[in-house]
């Protein structure tokens, strides 16, 4: 990697001329010169180690980057704000509010422009004469400062969590915010935000109804004619029918998504049918929602789409619903639900009791079965909540049930503790590009092939399942 080259064509990011082409990395060194001309890098000569550290540097860079300019924001509000009036810096420019002079200056949306003011207002020290009013943030603003953690990140913990008030204690909220900086790497932001608001509701068992009751009331569908002659609609559900209406939507798509593949033949066959329609998968997925409609409509009143109920799976551990009180899950949304919404769904379905551990509870099959039967993919699916393999966020309903020691090489059993959940895309990888798995003490771990990792190092897996986190949160977080 060449550091010393001041040519004007490659100061600002230079493929460097030690070794061969595929092995030379990027410099950054001169990113932040101005007066020197830029042009993005040319990456073709990069090999894949060096073009995904350059892209790990570029995040290093962009959130110290971000972290700078969100502290720039949060002083720009400071100047500008409302006591100042129309000395304030914000309105002696001509803008309104200081987001909007930050908008204007960086070229962000209005929702950038909001986050670089909020979350620059964690990293500035508070004066020595005024009491911290939020000191559970005080770590999530060190984590920005020190490049470690995203704005956007930030922002959601900060949201999520919320204020401290009679029932949620400064403590409590200070715990919680530590363990999601320890998770946020490990976390898309959307799961970052849920993750946060799940912490929230456990330190508050008594407002998870009432939240839940909020969502609902938003919930919306609209029709609007068009010019054209088409008809627009738009809407939001609620987590509750959202789970009902993405269970359909999969079951009609998945083929096309990437869904599971299918033993039984007459599902393979229609998943082949679903492939070879001429039908976009949007298409699809509309004919079928106008469908259930006209069958609906058609029904018998008192029958609508026959006996057969909507796949939807609700979670809950044991101790909260013996006590009657704390949170359950819907499978596949991030939202949690009140003991009273599980207990309603228990008297029209009934309960299935899975126990995480590997007393049996769950079906063993041993050798005599080369497949994982149906009750043991309701017990992996509360297990592990999704596909295993890092941050995949495919739920349970689009993943298989792969056996971690191979059934026939290995003489493996088909024992819920010998098995994971993966998404087709991740089953196959696993299969095809050499990875391993491992389960030693109930941790599953994924073993990279050779040319990924020389080391061969261990990636552990990490259960989506909210209700095995429940059962695993520490202390702290608990009511």
């Amino acid at each position: 990697m060449t550091l010393t080259d001041t040519s004007p064509a490659t100061a600002v990011v230079s493929v460097g001329s030690v070794g061969s082409a595929g092995s030379a990395g990027l410099s950054f060194a001169h990113l932040a010169d101005l007066a020197l001309p830029f042009a993005p890098p040319v990456t073709g000569a990069l090999d894949d180690a060096a073009l995904l550290s350059a892209q790990r540097q570029v995040a290093q860079i962009r959130r110290r980057v971000d972290a700078t300019a969100a502290a720039l924001a949060a002083e720009i509000e400071h100047r500008s704000r409302r006591e100042l009036g129309s000395g304030g810096l914000a309105q002696r420019l001509g803008a309104r509010t200081p987001e909007r002079l930050v908008q204007h200056l960086t070229g962000a949306t209005s929702r950038e422009a909001s986050t670089m003011v909020r979350v620059g207002a964690l990293l500035a020290p508070p004066a020595p004469e005024i009491p911290d009013e939020r000191p559970w943030l005080v770590a999530v603003g060190a984590a920005v400062a020190d490049g470690e953690m995203s704005l956007e990140a930030a922002d959601a913990i900060r949201a999520g969590l919320g204020q401290a008030d009679d029932v949620v204690s400064v403590e409590s909220l200070v715990e919680a915010a530590e363990l999601l900086i320890r998770e946020a790497s490990t976390l898309t932001v959307e799961k970052l935000a849920a993750r946060a608001r799940h912490l929230r509701l456990a330190l508050d068992l008594d407002r998870v109804a009432e939240r839940e009751e909020y969502l609902r009331s938003r919930r919306y569908l609209h029709l609007y004619p068009q010019a054209d002659g088409m008809t627009r609609l738009s809407g939001l559900l609620d987590p509750e029918s959202a789970a009902i209406v993405t269970a359909t939507f999969d079951a009609v798509t998945s083929p096309r998504r990437g869904g599971p593949r299918f033993v039984d033949p007459t599902l393979a066959a229609r998943a082949e049918q679903v492939i070879a329609d001429d039908r976009t998968t949007e298409q699809l997925a509309l004919d079928a929602f106008v469908e259930l409609i006209r069958i609906g409509t058609a029904a018998d009143a008192t029958i609508v789409l026959g006996a057969k109920r909507p796949g939807i799976k609700l979670l809950v551990t044991d101790a909260d619903l013996r006590a009657r009180r704390g949170l359950g899950f819907i499978e596949g949304q991030t939202e949690r639900v009140s003991i009273a919404t599980i207990e309603r769904h228990a008297c029209t379905a009934g309960l299935l009791p899975i126990r995480f551990d590997d007393d049996g509870e769950v079906v063993n099959l041993g050798r005599e079965h080369r497949f994982f039967s149906g009750r043991q993919g309701v017990g992996m699916a509360a297990r592990d909540g999704g596909c295993q393999f890092g941050v995949c966020d495919r739920p349970p309903s689009w993943c298989e049930m792969h056996h971690i020691d191979h059934w026939q090489r290995d003489e493996g059993h088909t024992n819920i503790d010998r098995g994971i959940l993966l998404c087709r895309h991740h089953h196959r990888l696993v299969h095809n590009n050499g990875w391993e798995v491992t389960r030693t003490h109930g941790q599953t771990s994924f073993i990279p092939p050779s040319d990924i990792d020389p080391h061969r190092t261990p990636v552990p897996a990490r259960s989506k399942s909210a209700a095995l986190a429940r059962l695993l949160e520490p202390a702290g977080v608990r009511p």
